[in-house]
């Protein structure tokens, strides 16, 4: 980074700070204020994980519901229940604390009989347990099912719904800028650290908590460049694109019409960097912006490169699939369909003012 960005008073860049917590909004100011999780069941997340448990295995798969708790927490729990040690429990994704999240869990199948469906406390509870072959991986989930209630400020949560219906249906035409919300940077950006130098001392967690934050905030720096130029939604002459949804990628052809046509439908999306050893696959006028991205953020590129990570992609563009809203007396409801990996603050923050920074990703 150049030295002339000048750092806050927590050390972080100033241009990292703006990329990572303030990006560009896509559809302008937020058309309302609003208040979010008043109570924990005001932000409700639900997985799906998109297969059936084995039904046989060394392994059990448990779906719980949490509540005002920690994913860490919850696991460490399931571990002393089952008797095992805590990384040999798996789940899917971090959820918020300040929420209600429904996820699955894998234990290995306890030596001693456990009642699973007796397990329960203030915090959390076991809804169901089924047998399988194997632990639950990070990212193992189809997407995350949300229902967030929206708090009219003046009390009138019929109006709130009216204001923000004309974007709601933007939103589900056309998606939303598909950053990594501000929880992925820890409190106050607390992850992206300027001094890098005693990297190698962090507990491996920590390690990883850092380089995910270094990877994500250049991604956002490339995504604020194109929202800002309008071409976040569209496919341009060098980008690689990808399956909606899907990991698969492949390069965009500019000049087929069938390409645009499915781009528009959000079937298929613009892809920018996860950063990694080596140059970006794109091509153009692409390669040269994300270089230039990378090169601003070089303390953050060049963490990922020495890390031995390899360049991958994500998709600029999140479809927010069966988006709908209820009225209530006070609030508005939403309720709509995520991907894996990506947050639904990123929804809320083109809808409404003061959206809180901790929370929900649907990894």
């Amino acid at each position: 980074m150049s030295v002339d960005e000048g750092l806050d008073a927590g050390g972080l860049t100033l241009s990292a700070r703006e990329a990572a917590l303030a990006p560009p909004r896509a559809y302008g100011e937020p058309l309302a204020a609003g208040q979010l999780r008043g109570e924990p069941e005001d932000f409700l997340v639900e997985e799906d994980l998109g297969f059936a448990p084995a039904g046989a295995g060394q392994h059990l798969l448990l779906k719980v519901r949490k509540r005002n708790a920690n994913t860490q927490w919850v696991a460490r729990e399931l571990a002393r229940i089952a008797g095992c040690r805590g990384f040999e429990v798996g789940f899917a994704g971090l959820k918020d604390r300040r929420a209600v999240a429904v996820q699955w869990f894998s234990v290995p199948r306890p030596r001693t009989a456990v009642n699973w469906p007796e397990v329960r406390s203030e915090s959390f509870s076991v809804l169901e347990a089924h047998m399988h072959n194997r632990k639950l991986p990070r990212g193992a989930l189809a997407g995350n099912r949300f229902t967030v209630r929206i708090r009219a400020v003046d009390g009138d949560g019929a109006h709130l719904g009216a204001v923000l219906a004309p974007r709601l249906e933007q939103i589900a035409r056309r998606g939303v800028p598909n950053y990594f919300g501000p929880q992925r940077f820890g409190r106050d950006g607390a992850n992206l650290v300027r001094d890098q130098a005693n990297l190698s001392s962090l507990r491996r967690e920590q390690r990883g908590f850092v380089l995910s934050a270094a990877r994500s905030v250049v991604f956002n720096a490339v995504l604020a460049e194109r929202v800002t130029d309008g071409s976040w939604e569209q496919l341009v002459a060098g980008d690689i694109a990808n399956l909606d949804g899907r990991g698969s990628v492949f390069p965009a052809d500019t000049a087929d019409s069938m390409l645009a046509e499915r781009c528009a439908r959000l079937d298929i999306h613009p892809t920018g960097p996860m950063w990694g050893a080596g140059s970006p696959a794109t091509l153009g006028g692409v390669l040269e912006l994300e270089s230039r991205v990378g090169t601003r953020f070089a303390e953050e590129s060049g963490l990922c490169a020495a890390a031995g990570m390899a360049h991958e992609r994500r998709s600029l563009r999140l479809a927010v699939r069966e988006l709908h809203s209820e009225p209530e007396p006070d609030a508005c409801v939403l309720r709509f369909r995520l991907a894996r990996g990506s947050f639904a603050t990123v929804v809320l923050r083109e809808l409404i003012a003061d959206v809180p920074v901790t929370g929900d990703a649907a990894d």
